[in-house]
């Protein structure tokens, strides 16, 4: 009813924990700092990155870039009765909308590696890709997002 709920992880890639790199348990946590709340307006899209420490001590970068989408209102709307200042529940076939809110959702990169431009571009790309609806899957962006090439020395290009 407040709007306020929790974060969910609905997609992650590597789809199971990597021996050496571990996924950072409760990021859906940290990813909405001040909770996950729903709002009466499309905020823009935001970026930063936090530093998560491990027990081994070792930095594991958190890149996070957070959108906002339309939902439902999970709740009718309700209108003061003739200035009463009760309230009564529209009903379903009133021609008064629902409210439209907004739903923060985020894209989280997470490396060993501190390369913040890089990782506000990679998952930009992967934003552009998801709001636009390209036909493109998004495990061969990410797949080849996270691919490179490196030649050797003195050898063929």
């Amino acid at each position: 009813g407040s709007g306020d709920g929790q974060g969910q992880i609905l997609q992650r890639f590597p789809e199971k924990d990597w021996e050496d790199n571990p996924f950072p348990q409760g990021i859906e946590l940290f990813c909405q700092p001040s909770g996950w709340q729903l709002f009466p307006e499309r905020n823009p899209p935001t970026f930063f990155v936090a530093v998560l420490t491990d027990i081994n001590s070792e930095r594991h970068y958190c890149a996070c870039f957070t959108f906002w989408e339309a939902v439902e209102s999970p709740q009718p709307q309700s209108h003061p009765r003739n200035g009463e200042g009760e309230e009564e529940e529209v009903e379903p076939s009133s021609p008064v909308q629902p409210a439209q809110l907004f739903a923060p959702k985020s894209l989280v990169l997470v490396s060993r590696l501190d390369h913040a431009e890089v990782f506000r571009n990679s998952l930009g790309l992967i934003y552009t890709i998801y709001v636009d609806g390209l036909s493109v899957s998004l495990e061969n962006v990410i797949g080849n997002l996270l691919t490179c090439t490196i030649p050797i020395t003195g050898g063929a290009q």
